[in-house]
């Protein structure tokens, strides 16, 4: 999920979840296929932040709710990823946040209601 302080036209939503969604294909090699992407926008008054930000407006929270198993590598580069293709927005580097929730496979219902422990993903965990 991405959750924004501020409006931004339809073509830049895209960018920003396009965005995160490139940089999860190119860090924890997921197929391009895999994409559920939420984006969120919040009124300033709603989602609060460090007033020390240059730009509190382009605070952005990126929550990415993920199998657990991904090397801290795959997750230093999925954080670089993010923030470089954030950029071409307007949204600095350090007015990003990026939290990973991680869970095992056994904890996800998908494909028809299947435990993901018990079906092909079409990707490997351990990168």
């Amino acid at each position: 999920m991405v959750e924004v302080r501020r409006s931004y036209t339809t073509a830049e939503e895209r960018v920003i979840m396009d965005a995160v969604h490139d940089a999860l294909v190119v860090a924890f090699r997921i197929p391009a296929s895999d994409r559920t992407v939420r984006y969120l926008e919040h009124t300033p008054e709603r989602f609060s932040c460090s007033p020390d930000l240059r730009e509190p407006e382009r605070y952005t929270l990126v929550t990415v709710d993920c199998f657990a198993g991904r090397s801290l590598d795959a997750k230093r580069l999925l954080y670089a990823e993010i923030v470089d293709r954030l950029a071409p927005v307007g949204i600095p580097a350090d007015h990003v946040t990026i939290v990973l929730r991680e869970s095992e496979p056994e904890n996800w219902g998908v494909r028809g209601g299947r435990a993901a422990t018990d079906v092909d993903l079409g990707f490997a965990l351990d990168v």
